[in-house]
């Protein structure tokens, strides 16, 4: 994992920023943004409810965010029907929120809120942010080509071997990320914090280009991004 530092540990999980920006973001502890895929067998109700502690122990506030938006995408990706991907994706989501709650409730901790993406998709900040990525992806090929290699790859895994994503299969996995890269982006503005940390158990394929330097849809400065994982995982290994 390229510039990223060990900042530090606890006897569950492990962070590390993706820059000395992002240290410096986290170094303050006064947000972390939790992001949860519905349908993603890596946020089981247990490693939420450690996960939630874990934060509280380093950051002032923290908020739990899941997906509801576009999530049908991955299921019409497999085939199907698309009233039951519809079905199958509002079952996720579902699942998703109870787990989430149960980990509220047995993290047992306070300063926490959860949301569902959906919630913020009348607010006017988000509009702007959204309205930005949109106009991003439609000028920036950096940017376009990112986003459309990160949704090819959460795509083939729910594909046939071999099967590459339909035009419409691909487009359909970009609005899916788009609707979250504002948190991304501008967490501090969405959720009136001071700055924020984004973490997730991956880097992901989006983090160079809108974290690092150079021009183009950037994060603010008070935004910053953090591989956050169980200290059993694998370490990540320097580029």
């Amino acid at each position: 994992m390229s510039d990223t530092l060990l900042t530090t540990s606890s006897d569950t999980f492990e962070a590390f920023p993706f820059s000395d920006r992002c240290r410096a973001v986290f170094d303050r502890g006064e947000h972390l943004l939790i992001g949860v895929s519905p349908g993603n067998s890596y946020f089981s109700h247990q490693r939420l409810t450690e996960l939630i502690r874990w934060a509280r122990e380093f950051f002032e506030s923290v908020d739990v965010v899941h997906a509801d938006l576009h999530v049908d995408a991955q299921y019409r990706a497999a085939g199907g029907p698309v009233d039951q991907a519809e079905r199958r994706a509002a079952k996720e989501v579902k699942a998703t929120r109870r787990r989430i709650q149960r980990a509220l409730a047995e993290a047992g901790v306070d300063g926490v809120r959860a949301h569902a993406l959906s919630d913020f998709r009348a607010e006017p900040v988000y509009r702007r942010l959204h309205g930005r990525v949109l106009d991003a992806l439609a000028t920036d090929p950096v940017l376009r080509s990112a986003t459309e290699g990160m949704a090819r790859g959460f795509l083939r895994a729910r594909l046939p071997d071999g099967v590459e994503p339909a035009p419409a299969q691909l487009a359909a996995g970009v609005e899916y990320i788009a609707a979250e890269l504002p948190f991304f982006l501008d967490t501090p503005a969405l959720l009136r914090v001071g700055s924020s940390i984004s973490c997730y158990h991956l880097e992901l394929p989006l983090t160079p280009v809108l974290f690092g330097g150079g021009e183009g849809l950037r994060a603010v400065p008070a935004q910053g991004y953090a591989v956050v994982r169980p200290l059993t995982a694998a370490r990540p290994v320097a580029a």
